[in-house]
């Protein structure tokens, strides 16, 4: 069974002595598959299990456990080893973009230089010598990119750092300006379940509804919200019980997640803040070169296709011109497609970024609710501190260890009630 990263990532986090209920909630896991992940992780990473008098069990690892796993697991080495790679080559795709753009640009006016420059020949010719009616190049103006790539350059007399306000290169920029940077809230259910999970912890492990609804999206119809059926896939992934008061109060206690290896409280964030899509990370003078470049290349490409749309022209000089004419339907698309695609996501992360604001208006409300409580929920969350409870397992609990000897552990016990029986006389 190949080991769950989550839980190995709490393993760590924790101090790598752990119980079940400890990794549940680190994770945001449902506690029966993080019992098996913690067995198989101790069974492969030389773990060791500790029992307590109570009968709960404490799971505790070597710090180099990650090592151990490599050495046993060819799959992680080659995750490890892929992880490197994919690096590499995703760099190389992000920094492609800008290339083709610069390459786009240049092949075209490359292009139109040489039809230019192919036409004013023919008039030359024609007129017996000195250049009469040429085309001049004046108009079109194609920037010193290498200047403008550069680290710092000089503008008038304020010298101007690349990366003041981004850590892109120009080639990066590019990239994030087409496709932006990726969801803002990759690890959102992870998170959502590791609050909930350390709320209930803080709790000792009896809360209310109202202090897990900060945390929770579509409550569901006003009939669900009073019978609280939000509540059901939380009871089922940490194994929770309702209770009811004599007010008909409903109340949850988590007995597996009383249990700890440890006593620290954990810090929390007051409810679920989404963070809001954003259209780049990189900087206004790169989202502007960018997009400066992006309308260069369809002007460029547009008036290429003015000279091109006599087809002789392209038989007539052939070899580069040739060769464009026949892919100048991929570089038209292209630079269409340049402005378009961050034209078209600029418009839906403004309807992505209002249905996030209006979830964290909703959590955030309610989370002021739960601040500002009132007598009926200050009642309820007094019936919920009745079944709180916590159990800490120490070393001087533990009755049992599978990193020492049995006949050594025996008889540490055995040394141990004999103390206890004479302090006790």
């Amino acid at each position: 069974m190949t080991p769950n990263p989550s839980i190995m990532r709490s393993v760590e986090q924790l101090g790598y002595r752990v119980t079940v209920g400890d990794v549940a909630s680190q994770a945001g896991l449902n506690l029966a598959e993080t019992n098996q992940g913690l067995l198989a992780l101790a069974a492969d990473a030389n773990g060791h299990l500790q029992v307590a008098e109570s009968g709960d069990i404490v799971y505790e690892f070597p710090q180099n456990f990650r090592n151990i796993l490599r050495n046993k697991y060819f799959q992680l080495k080659l995750q490890a080893w892929w992880q490197k790679i994919w690096s590499v080559l995703f760099y190389l795709i992000r920094i492609s973009f800008g290339i083709l753009l610069i390459a786009s640009i240049a092949l075209i006016t490359l292009t139109i230089i040489i039809i230019i420059t192919a036409v004013n020949s023919n008039r030359d010719d024609d007129n017996g010598g000195g250049i009469s009616g040429g085309f001049s190049l004046n108009f079109f103006y194609f920037p010193d990119l290498f200047w403008y790539f550069s680290p710092n350059y000089e503008h008038g007399e304020k010298r101007i750092e690349r990366r003041k306000k981004s850590e892109f290169n120009f080639l990066e920029a590019v990239f994030s300006f087409l496709f932006g940077d990726g969801n803002p809230n990759p690890k959102l259910e992870k998170r959502r379940w590791q609050n909930i999970g350390t709320v209930i912890r803080n709790n000792q492990g009896a809360v209310v509804a109202e202090q897990i609804t900060p945390y929770l999206d579509n409550l569901g119809e006003t009939y669900q919200q009073e019978y609280e059926d939000y509540m059901l896939p939380i009871l089922v992934k940490f194994n929770g019980k309702p209770q009811v008061s004599p007010q008909g109060q409903i109340v949850y206690y988590f007995p597996e997640l009383q249990v700890k290896a440890n006593n620290q409280v954990q810090s929390i964030e007051p409810y679920l803040d989404e963070k809001p899509w954003r259209f780049s990370a990189a900087n206004s003078g790169q989202i502007m070169l960018s997009a400066s470049l992006g309308v260069v290349n369809i002007v460029a490409a547009l008036m290429l296709g003015s000279l091109l749309r006599d087809g002789t022209i392209a038989a007539e000089i052939g070899g580069l011109v040739a060769f464009v004419q026949g892919i100048y339907g991929l570089l038209l698309t292209y630079g269409i497609s340049f402005l378009a695609i961050p034209l078209g996501r600029y418009f839906w992360i403004q309807g992505r970024n209002e249905k996030i604001a209006n979830r964290n208006q909703e959590r955030l409300t309610r989370a002021r609710f739960l601040a500002s409580a009132d007598d009926v929920l200050e009642q309820k969350i007094a019936f919920a501190s009745q079944f709180a409870a916590e159990t800490v397992i120490g070393k001087d609990d533990l009755i049992y260890s599978s990193d020492q000897d049995l006949l050594e552990q025996e008889f540490e016990q055995v040394e141990k009630r004999n103390l206890l029986d004479e302090d006790s006389h």
